[in-house]
């Protein structure tokens, strides 16, 4: 008994974060802001760009590493990798990470260089939609 309570909850554990995983994601700015091509995301992401300031979900999320996938084509230990050398270096500064995506979407609404990206469900139109990565 012990053993199908154990599978039903890794069952459930493994649909759950698969659906974090699967979530439409978009890049935002604030009203104000031009819309963005893939490669132009990536470039800013990748701190090869410096166009404003940078709002990230946290590291544990599946929607960091879903993120940096789609736009950059780059798993999580290559993006720590490349911001660690920028930091290092003085050559940019990281990405902040705020813990959701609605204060990622609050943060960008006020601030007219931010961008970040977010669950689709969550756009509105406090911020602008510069690119669906779906």
């Amino acid at each position: 008994m012990k053993t199908c309570k154990a599978i039903v909850v890794a069952l459930l554990l493994f649909a759950f974060s698969s659906f974090a995983v699967a979530a439409e994601l978009v890049v935002i700015g604030h009203p104000s802001a031009s819309t963005l091509s893939k490669a132009q995301v990536a470039d800013i992401y990748l701190g090869k760009t410096n166009s404003g300031t940078l709002y990230d979900l946290p590291e544990n999320s599946p929607l960091y590493a879903a993120f940096y996938q789609e736009a950059t084509g780059r798993n999580v230990s290559q993006v720590k990798s490349t911001w660690a050398r920028l930091v290092f270096s003085g050559q940019a500064q990281a990405p902040t990470q705020l813990p959701d995506s609605n204060a990622v979407k609050r943060a960008v609404a006020e601030d007219p260089r931010a961008i970040g990206y977010i669950e689709k469900l969550a756009l509105d139109s406090s911020v602008k939609l510069l690119l669906d990565l779906n």
